[in-house]
């Protein structure tokens, strides 16, 4: 009997379910391996094959003048890395590599072997040496964002920015002093490839999230220039060993500009020697001749020495103890105003008896000499400033005109502008302020008056006394700029001689202080030149530069002349009185 139609449909149908059943069972089961029993392995294998930890250094901040000009920037250099696993021929990658990225072959060859997921092949190589290496399309072998140190300005600043090392991290200058603010964030995180191996999420986004502060200095890159444009004329021309410039403002402390001389290039620190690196401002010491005087008459008119005080100079020559002390001219009779403006070395040393070692010490220790300044700079010096209870008889009178004690030029520049802004020792200052990486300030710095060192009206009298210096017959006259009112003080040092511990006939230096204008001192300025042998005066090797730099910034920062000064040209005397 022939089976029904329905029947034999209905097997089918049967079948087909069945079949179906099994299918889905079989899809399950499979799932359930995949998933669940082989689920780790697989997904770590897919990790691995899509999937780089990496690490992401954030860029250091940015280092700006006061105007916001970059002094220190990070500017991008990806490194070169590669995956060994993906590697399908070393020898041919390594020789196609070593050609961009140079290096030893058999060295990339040893790191394209290795078992691990992970290998640096070149470290912050130059964006188009980036780009060669990715035309070569190898397999394995990635792009990695990163970013190195890069100075826009060359030499400017370079001592009191400083430089990083190969690693980025700070090694001199402001770069080491501020490093945890400058230092980028690290973030490790994860990189996505696709089929082929490109990068999907280079991690552009996260690094800018993590990128250090920035720090605002004080320095103004324009005055900057001109100070060590100034310097290197001034050494240069009287065949000098180095020299120092700093340009600060007396009313607030801060530096506009901290020149030194022979400068270097921080983008090839290497190529040049240690000591070159180093912010001689701050960390160098010297004994600072007669620029001292100013100090030594502020001292006795503020205990009360009348102006008018007539001293006794002794012709020249005059013995304390065992000790002669001399003036390169002769004088008789002169005021506290006219020892400041010839510099006498025997009416300071007089006016230093008079006031007495306490009070001399006392007043010294006041302008900051002896004492840190507390400025935020590596290797700051104290200089030398010996203990009140270890002065001999002599001390009191060689410091009075800058023996026998040592300074930095820091130090000697905050002192001088004490005397311009009304008798207040501010604290220097070189950061104004730090910025997130959002902009938001971190740290805001305000002018800081340390103390009240003298009062205002003996600091008046000593301004009137310093105007004299540039003035006909004065020794400063090479520093009188037509228009303006200028205070100054020069100073020829000589220098100790180490092997004969006595002080040098052929070595000296040369220096130049002063303020301008008279009347609202917007600058101090101290020129420094280790060493001239073209000359030695400081009238004649320091004011110069000095008188260049405050002119110029003069007319950079727009200080009109006085009305009353434009035909007051003072005559230049031939020789120079220290």
């Amino acid at each position: 009997m022939a089976a029904n139609p329905c029947e034999k449909i209905g097997l089918r149908i049967c079948f087909i379910r069945f079949f179906l059943l099994l299918c889905l069972a079989g899809i399950v089961i499979r799932s359930f391996d995949i998933q669940i029993l082989q689920g780790k392995a697989l997904k770590k294998k897919a990790e691995n094959t899509y999937v780089r930890r990496i690490t992401i250094q954030g860029d250091r901040g940015l280092i700006l003048d006061r105007n916001s000009n970059k002094l220190g920037a990070s500017t991008e250099a990806p490194d070169i890395t590669a995956d060994p696993t993906q590697i399908a021929n070393v020898r041919q990658a390594a020789g196609q590599l070593v050609q961009i990225i140079g290096g030893s072959q058999a060295e990339i060859e040893k790191k394209l072997s290795q078992k691990r997921r992970f290998a640096l092949l070149a470290s912050r190589v130059a964006p188009h040496r980036a780009d060669e290496v990715k035309k070569l399309n190898i397999v394995g072998i990635y792009i990695q964002d990163n970013s190195k140190r890069f100075y826009p300005n060359r030499s400017l600043a370079a001592q009191v920015v400083g430089f990083t090392g190969k690693d980025d991290h700070g090694l001199e200058g402001l770069e080491f002093s501020y490093n945890d603010f400058l230092e980028g964030l690290t973030l490790k995180t994860e990189e996505y490839r696709d089929g082929q191996g490109t990068v999907l999420d280079t991690g552009k986004k996260k690094r800018e999230g993590l990128k250090g502060s920035t720090i605002v200095l004080t320095l103004d890159k324009k005055i900057q220039f001109f100070s060590e444009q100034a310097l290197e004329q001034a050494v240069k021309e009287h065949r000098g060993t180095s020299g120092m410039a700093l340009v600060m403002q007396p009313a607030t402390g801060e530096l506009l500009a901290v020149a030194h001389y022979p400068e270097f290039n921080p983008n090839n620190y290497g190529d040049f020697s240690r000591k070159r690196y180093r912010n001689r401002a701050v960390a160098d010491t010297f004994e600072p001749g007669s620029i001292m005087k100013v100090i030594t008459v502020a001292a006795a008119i503020e205990r009360g020495m009348p102006a008018t005080t007539i001293i006794n100079c002794e012709k020249g020559r005059y013995r304390i103890g065992r000790s002669v002390i001399h003036d390169t001219h002769p004088y008789d009779y002169l005021t506290p105003s006219q020892i400041v403006k010839v510099s006498s070395n025997i009416g300071a040393a007089k006016i230093a008896q008079d006031v007495g070692p306490k009070a001399m010490y006392y007043y010294l220790n006041a302008f900051g000499f002896g004492t840190k300044t507390g400025i935020n700079c590596s290797a700051e010096s104290s200089g030398v400033l010996l203990p009140l209870n270890r002065w001999t008889n002599i001390d009191a009178v060689a410091m009075s005109f800058g023996q026998g004690m040592s300074v930095t030029a820091l130090q000697l520049v905050s002192a001088v502008s004490a005397i311009a802004n009304g008798g207040k020792l501010m604290k220097p200052m070189l950061v104004k302020k730090i910025l997130s990486n959002s902009g938001e300030i971190i740290q805001d710095n305000k002018p800081c008056v340390i103390r009240q060192v003298i009062s205002a009206k003996t600091a008046g009298i000593i301004k009137e006394m310093m105007s004299t210096v540039v003035e006909e017959d004065g020794t400063g006259t090479k520093a009188a700029i037509p228009g303006y009112r200028v205070c100054g003080k020069t100073s020829t040092a000589q220098k100790a001689d180490k092997e004969t511990k006595r002080y040098s006939h052929s070595k000296f230096t040369a220096a130049f202080a002063g303020f301008a204008p008279f009347d609202n001192p917007a600058l101090a300025i101290l020129v420094v030149v280790d060493e001239p042998r073209q000359n030695h005066y400081g009238g004649i090797v320091a004011a110069p530069a000095f008188k260049d730099i405050m002119a110029r910034s003069f007319n950079y920062l727009n200080i009109p002349p006085q009305t009353d000064m434009v035909a007051a040209l003072p005559r230049e005397v031939s020789h120079e009185v220290e």
